[in-house]
């Protein structure tokens, strides 16, 4: 199976200026031929779409600077649009798994910027990675490559940072579970509840958090095009990077836990975009990244041999009781603990649902006293 495998690097003044002239090359032959096929009243292939932004458009005036960048990263722009299109039409049509998938878009200047190498435009040089046209770059090499890599990722963020991402193949590991199955029940206060009756805390954002919108508040006091503004814009990235990054170490260390340890993995299907309209909540909700933390459980699973598994959103967990199966309907969301009217347990609310969670999961049913008693 395929993995990435990323590296932060700095480059020298004149490497950052020779990325710099190729990240505006990929971003304008990306434009071009988006332009060409939004014009176009047929699907073109992709060897005739290179042919005229490529290799025609290098003979003209205009955009004769396009030869003097690789030309192997212009003609992979032109392959990652068409393979954006055949995701935009597959996720129209439902055979695309995952979440929907909108229409290619224009490329910006202030986005973050990339660039792919395939085999040809790369090597491995020693400790460097040599970039046709670029030079030898050193990465820091945090761990060292599984295999040797089929393409690698040139990224520059909007913070201004570098990175080299390798696509490698890679051997599916096996490692013994100390546990059959837990169920998983996400929330805001209190990250991760298991079943098992761990929890796991997220880290607290309210500190960048209230940077950012003092930053923010200032970028709209400054003008349009200004060195100011992009001064403070960077800033405000550089922020959120900060961000990213401590929830993606937070959840890349929770997963990789979790699915070191038990063999079936079982989360509920949580509708996020309808949990966003809460005004109250969007902010927060949207920092915790539960679809991120489901992305890596679910591909570190399929690394590990372990089943992942995910049950319906209507499922009722937090509305029976966990140890006799007794329903008792549902509970304002201040309410935190409940004592069972039928066996008298008094449950935490979350791990309640977690162990539901797990018992509907793993395909067991609640006991038939719960429909008798609500009748």
């Amino acid at each position: 199976m395929k993995a990435r495998y990323q590296y932060r690097f700095s480059p020298t003044d004149q490497q950052r200026q020779s990325l710099a002239q190729l990240f505006g090359c990929v971003r304008v032959v990306w434009n071009d031929a988006l332009a060409l096929c939004k014009k176009s009243t047929k699907k073109s292939k992709s060897a005739e779409i290179q042919k005229i932004v490529i290799t025609q458009a290098k003979q003209t005036e205009e955009r004769a600077w396009l030869a003097d960048v690789s030309c192997v990263p212009l003609q992979q722009s032109v392959a990652d649009l068409e393979t954006a299109f055949k995701n935009f039409f597959e996720s129209c049509k439902g055979s695309r798994k995952g979440r929907k998938v909108g229409y290619p878009k224009f490329k910006k200047r202030t986005n973050s910027q990339s660039a792919r190498f395939r085999i040809g435009g790369f090597s491995l040089k020693g400790d460097g990675v040599y970039l046709a046209k670029i030079g030898i770059v050193k990465p820091i090499w945090s761990r060292q490559l599984p295999s040797a890599p089929s393409s690698v990722t040139v990224i520059k963020d909007c913070a201004n940072r570098y990175f080299l991402s390798f696509v490698v193949e890679i051997e599916p590991g096996r490692v013994d579970a100390k546990n059959q199955s837990i169920g998983i029940d996400l929330g805001i206060k209190t990250f991760a509840v298991m079943s098992n009756g761990e929890t796991a805390q997220s880290p607290s954002y309210k500190r960048l958090d209230r940077k950012i919108r003092r930053w923010q508040r200032k970028l709209a006091r400054q003008p349009k095009d200004s060195k100011r503004r992009n001064k403070t814009r960077i800033q405000i990235a550089k922020l959120h990077n900060q961000i990213a990054d401590t929830r993606k170490d937070f959840l890349h260390k929770l997963s990789t836990k979790i699915v070191n340890e038990n063999q079936v993995i079982i989360l509920e299907d949580l509708n996020v975009s309808g949990m966003l309209k809460n005004r109250k909540l969007s902010r927060v909700i949207s920092q915790q990244g539960w679809y991120e933390f489901r992305v890596l459980c679910e591909a570190k699973s399929e690394k590990l041999g372990r089943e992942f598994r995910v049950i319906s959103r209507w499922e009722p967990t937090s509305q029976i009781c966990s140890n006799c199966g007794y329903r008792w309907g549902k509970l304002d969301l201040k309410v935190r603990s409940i004592r069972c009217l039928n066996c008298g347990t008094e449950h935490d609310r979350d791990e309640n649902a977690a162990k539901n969670i797990n018992k509907v999961g793993i395909g067991h049913c609640h006991d038939s006293l719960s429909d008798t008693e609500t009748e």
